[in-house]
């Protein structure tokens, strides 16, 4: 007991609030942010499992991607769709002991009974950019476009690729075949952010966009990335959104150009779902700490309690998140594709195993979501 209170009065006269974040400097590990992470993951594979979608998987014979895969089968997370040689695919599950991957559904690119229904698919869709139905066959055969083609036909309802392709190449296709949702022009990216700090937005978790693709958004472009992030929150994150469209600025305090865009932002945002809880223009302090946000926004229903933050660019969203990760020592979920009609996900190259698994029932989330709207 007297070597924890010396400990404890340690870490309070270095600032540090409690024992366990203590923990967390001295070691670089959490249990509380372990366990906030490990509780969030099982809400969504637990809700992946009650209503199992279909996610194509295109780098169907990339190591961690079928490693990912068999363990996504034994759990019974979503049904998978694998593109790629299916020879190969059987050799390398029989070579790494992956005894459940003849449980997904294995297509070869360029040998399968749907090949020309889906070149065709193609070709009509690319009719006004001058594709032919020979290009339209070539193009077919990229695991990459037939992915996309086959959630296009209704045959799938969302892919995760990345593991081994760029965002370009990933995104490409599914602009041009999916294509965004109804209303929505600008496709962005949100971070799920699993903070130790429990008294900010719903016990430490957060939702930040753009972080990934926009990077100097107009009003309505950023007015769309609040909606579809508040979107995202709720089908991923399972939270009621309460949006704050995040400036230099709160209410007034400071006039720019900078700040005229954010207020515009707000006032479209407010026009696309008349029912969503946004505020702004707000300061980081405003948005979260509920005294700061009474004295700078008195009477906001989200100064102050904000979940979902809004960055008012792309530099300043993916600069922001990644302080918060290295060093608040936050678990950051993501980048989470929003505003294709249907979910496409882009890994990191670098991704591990585990990534691999948490953005399937992340994708299959989105997919639930999507359907429920329509």
């Amino acid at each position: 007991m007297r070597n924890y209170q010396r400990i404890l009065r340690i870490a309070e006269s270095a600032g540090i609030n409690s024992l366990l974040t203590y923990k967390k400097c001295l070691c670089g590990a959490c249990l509380p942010e372990e366990m906030h992470v490990m509780k969030l993951i099982e809400q969504l594979v637990a809700r992946a499992k009650a209503d199992k979608q279909r996610i194509v998987l295109p780098e169907g014979t990339e190591e961690r991607t079928l490693k990912a895969a068999n363990q996504l089968l034994t759990d019974g997370v979503a049904d998978l769709i694998l593109i790629g040689n299916p020879t190969e695919i059987a050799e390398k599950a029989a070579e790494w002991g992956l005894g459940n991957i003849n449980k997904a559904t294995i297509i070869d690119p360029l040998n399968h009974p749907k090949q020309e229904e889906y070149a065709q698919l193609l070709a009509k869709l690319r009719e006004k950019k001058g594709m032919t139905i020979e290009q339209a066959r070539e193009l077919v055969k990229n695991p990459l476009y037939l992915g996309c083609l086959i959630i296009k036909a209704g045959d799938a309802d969302g892919q995760l690729a990345g593991a081994q392709n760029t965002t370009g190449d990933v995104l490409r296709p599914a602009l041009q075949i999916i294509k965004t949702t109804p209303g929505i022009t600008c496709v962005s990216g949100a971070m799920l952010l699993l903070t130790i700090a429990p008294e900010c937005g719903d016990n430490g978790v957060l939702v930040m966009g753009d972080v990934a693709v926009t990077p100097v958004p107009d009003a309505n472009q950023l007015a769309q990335i609040a909606v579809c992030t508040a979107q995202t929150a709720k089908a991923v994150a399972g939270i009621t959104p309460r949006v704050a469209m995040l400036s230099f600025s709160s209410k007034g305090s400071a006039k720019h150009e900078d700040v005229d865009k954010v207020v515009e932002a707000l006032k479209i945002a407010r026009e696309m779902d008349p029912f969503l809880m946004i505020d702004g223009e707000l300061q980081a302090d405003a948005a979260l700490v509920p005294a700061v946000g009474q004295s700078k926004a008195p009477g906001s229903p989200v100064a102050g309690a904000a979940n979902v933050l809004i960055a008012p660019r792309l530099e300043v969203g993916n600069i922001g998140y990644k302080l918060v990760e290295r060093l608040g020592h936050a678990t950051a979920i993501g980048p989470i594709l929003q505003g294709i009609a249907r979910p496409v996900n882009d890994l990191s190259r670098g991704c591990s195993i585990d990534d691999i698994y948490k953005m399937v029932a992340i994708t299959a989330n989105q997919a639930i979501a999507a359907k429920a709207q329509g």
